[in-house]
């Protein structure tokens, strides 16, 4: 659906273009993917260490859904002043201090024995990664141009999936072969092999990531020359963009876009942290079973994520990109409610959820920049992913407490369904031609 300023087809088919761009992402996405992987390994292990450590602690699944959820506390009060100081001091020390300071306090874990240390150290956890999401959103931007942007971001987003694709079978893998290896159990080893990855590429990141395209050292004068004209061309073409502190805290548009990413973090959230969960309530015991399960929906949703954002881009258009993927999502969430005992009908629902609602997440994320830019884009980035990280905490607190009370945690994955096509009123109500760059 192309807009009438859309930027011409020259610029996205010269192929001296594509090839700087093509260097750029070669150079830069691979390595933040990784790094996504390991952030979001880290934040989600605890729903695989909480098939053994609810019953050697003597944790109840409430205390669990809290503590699971206290990490989004820390996220969400820190995550605007931590991108600020992003832009501030520049992504090369910013994001290496993000990833150590968080592998360390995730091999804390380890050491757990009581709910209180469980609950300040899912805080200090959330505190140590508030920042990294939004801060490379905003990092992305002085590298590609908007109407490049749904597709970089799905590549570097991929990370999520991947981080259960790889991460299921191996924190499986891990828990059942070394449990009681030097007196520890499969938990404890979890929250410690899977910590070492976030540090070492926070220790790499000092020499793998340029603050800005003009201190690349692998971009030619021609290229940086070429870069700057193309986000130049970009800029103008979003004249009407904000850029102040001021635009990016107190703008409705931002606040609007906390509340459809509420809706999908609700969702990606239960899917995340329980679905180890729903997969041995279907009938499966063996944590490796259940690791090498939870890839399928993660492999749908890496799928997912690559094909709806690409066809973003080339549509030039995001309003239904978010909506369509909503209304399937919603609808196979609160399907799966009806399977629960059924192992294949799990999986393949919770694949189709999982492609649709983060599938979206790319398109979604190409939204903020097309209206703020600068220091608003900062603020923007950030407060819209702090307003929608309560869902972090919403999400795995009302999963546990309903589970308690009911037995199941069907009526919250059909509220998080609702709340899914609610959203979509908010996707429709941003105007078509201020997002559909």
């Amino acid at each position: 659906m192309p807009i009438a300023n859309a930027t011409p087809a020259s610029t996205h088919t010269d192929p001296g273009t594509s090839a700087l761009y093509g260097k750029i992402t070669w150079r830069l996405i691979p390595f933040l993917c990784f790094c996504y992987l390991a952030a979001y390994l880290d934040r989600i292990n605890v729903g695989f260490a909480k098939l053994q450590m609810l019953e050697d602690l003597q944790f109840s699944t409430a205390a669990y859904g809290l503590g699971a959820g206290l990490f989004f506390v820390g996220y969400i009060l820190f995550e605007v002043p931590s991108n600020l100081i992003l832009q501030r001091v520049g992504a090369k020390l910013w994001i290496a201090r993000i990833m150590i300071t968080w592998g360390l306090l995730s091999a804390c874990t380890m050491f757990v024995s009581t709910t209180t240390q469980f609950y300040i150290l899912r805080f200090l956890l959330g505190v140590a990664e508030a920042g990294f999401l939004p801060g490379v959103l905003y990092y992305l931007t002085l590298w590609y141009p908007t109407y490049r942007r749904g597709r970089i971001i799905a590549l570097f987003m991929i990370g999520l999936p991947l981080s259960s694709v790889i991460g299921g079978p191996l924190s499986g893998w891990i828990m059942a072969h070394f449990d009681q290896v030097h007196g520890m159990r499969g938990w404890q080893w979890l929250f410690l092999l899977e910590a070492i990855p976030s540090v070492l590429l926070g220790i790499l990141t000092f020499w793998v990531l340029p603050n800005h395209f003009q201190q690349a050292k692998w971009l030619s004068v021609e290229d940086k020359s070429q870069l700057a004209k193309d986000l130049a061309a970009d800029d103008a073409e979003g004249k009407d963009s904000r850029h102040s502190f001021g635009d990016g805290l107190f703008n409705l548009k931002v606040w609007m876009l906390g509340g459809i990413d509420f809706s999908i973090l609700l969702s990606a959230y239960a899917m995340g942290f329980w679905m180890p969960t729903f997969i041995r309530d279907a009938g499966v015991s063996d944590t490796l079973y259940i690791g090498l399960l939870t890839a399928i929906p993660s492999l749908a949703a890496l799928a997912g994520m690559l094909i709806i954002g690409a066809s973003s881009d080339r549509h030039r258009e995001r309003r239904w990109h978010i909506i369509v993927p909503f209304i399937i999502g919603a609808i196979a969430m609160a399907s799966s409610t009806l399977f629960s005992q059924s192992l294949v009908m799990t999986v393949v629902l919770f694949a189709i959820a999982s492609a649709a609602i983060i599938g979206a997440v790319p398109v979604f994320f190409s939204l903020p920049a097309t209206f703020l830019k600068g220091t608003a884009a900062a603020t923007g980035f950030a407060l819209a992913c702090s307003l929608a990280n309560i869902a972090g905490l919403v999400s795995n607190s009302l999963m546990g407490l309903v589970t308690d009370l009911t037995g199941t945690a069907h009526a919250a994955l059909w509220a998080f369904a609702g709340c899914l096509i609610l959203s979509c009123f908010l996707v429709i109500a941003l105007p078509a031609k201020l997002v559909n760059r």
